[in-house]
């Protein structure tokens, strides 16, 4: 099969691209590079020393006219929707920026597809804005759409152009609404990725910043996880369409994540707490139900294992000061497993609140 894949280069999507050609794909990436890293698809690039053209790296942007041709050319029978704007605080600073990446690339995208004959995308939605403050966690796919930034409410305006095209033209969209996705090149110097802004400023020996008292809870999906569902929903029958949540179900507080970062690092580093942010939720958590039923998908990496996994690839790319903090602990899962269970038996009180 051949598979298109927009935002190729990105934390998500270069990781997408590798688990595709290791499946058999014949890859064709699409990316800008305004946000990804082309170092991200040098695994993908040496398919092609031993199968010339199995990956094939487009740079362009998804607004661009060329896309129409673009995709054409590369005749995918799907095509992975992930290459998007992801700056919360710059979508809320400048929303027309957003609008024009996230909305416009979208409907670009929509249209290179039917011209293209291409009637599977699978999107790479908002899972963690698109509800709102949820009256009650999980959120399902029937719970209210209430986006609060402009970020959110362009995510929601490519679902609704999805199903319009569907509609118009006989598409078959799939909206993946993606949790909190964490893991391996997920950008340290980002906005967002909390997991590897903590261990990268743990590391560094700084005290990181913690917007808002550390209450606020998200629901984190690693990000092979993730992938995996785009994978089912790139494959699935075509009959199905429509909007699924892609999360563990489970809240953790910015505070528990940053005492497993801690208990993992042996960091002694306190947060310094400020003003929260505009435009972010207080708690969000997903129900995969319909995942799990129609895709037979769910989340099978748990956030201890997953912690580990991303701070020893933020280590082993830290350079070699941050590599040799992480060997002493030869990353053995008992104590901090230990720590795990301890801290969500003392917060399970406030998370049932939550989650009710």
């Amino acid at each position: 099969m051949r598979a298109l894949v927009t935002g190729a280069a990105g934390f998500i999507g270069s990781t997408l691209v590798d688990r595709l050609l290791a499946d058999g794909y014949q890859v064709i990436g699409i990316d800008n590079l305004s946000t990804g890293v082309a170092a991200n698809l040098e695994h993908a690039l040496s398919y092609n020393a031993l199968s010339p053209g199995r990956f094939t790296f487009v740079r362009a942007d998804i607004q661009a006219p060329e896309l129409v041709g673009i995709v054409a050319g590369a005749n995918p029978s799907v095509i992975f929707h992930l290459a998007a704007h992801v700056d919360l605080m710059a979508s809320v600073n400048d929303a027309g920026f957003d609008a024009r990446t996230n909305v416009l690339g979208t409907i670009n995208l929509c249209e290179a597809s039917w011209r293209s004959g291409v009637r599977r995308i699978v999107y790479a939605a908002s899972g963690g804005s698109r509800y709102g403050a949820a009256p009650c966690l999980p959120a399902s796919e029937n719970a209210e759409l209430d986006p609060q930034s402009p970020y959110a409410v362009a995510k929601v305006a490519g679902e609704l152009y999805l199903r319009a095209y569907a509609g118009m033209h006989d598409i078959a969209p799939i909206n993946l609404a993606l949790a909190d996705v964490y893991g391996p090149r997920q950008n340290p110097h980002g906005e967002a990725g909390l997991i590897t802004v903590l261990g990268r400023e743990m590391l560094s020996g700084r005290a990181p910043i913690v917007y808002g008292d550390g209450s606020a809870s998200r629901d984190y999906v690693y990000v092979d996880d993730v992938v995996d569902a785009f994978v089912r929903a790139g494959s699935a029958p075509i009959g199905t369409t429509g909007t699924f949540n892609i999360g563990t179900g489970e809240c953790t507080t910015v505070n528990e994540i940053h005492r497993l970062v801690s208990a993992l690092l042996d960091s002694s580093s306190s947060p310094i707490f400020t003003a929260p942010r505009v435009g972010e939720m207080d708690a969000i958590a997903l129900d995969a139900a319909k995942a799990e039923k129609e895709l037979g998908w769910k989340s099978l990496v748990g956030l201890p294992e997953g912690i580990q996994r991303t701070i020893r690839w933020l280590c082993e790319n830290s350079g070699p000061q941050s590599a040799a903090l992480a060997r002493p602990r030869d990353w053995k899962i008992d104590v901090f497993d230990e720590h795990y269970a301890n801290q969500r038996t003392n917060d399970q009180d406030d998370l049932g609140i939550l989650i009710a």
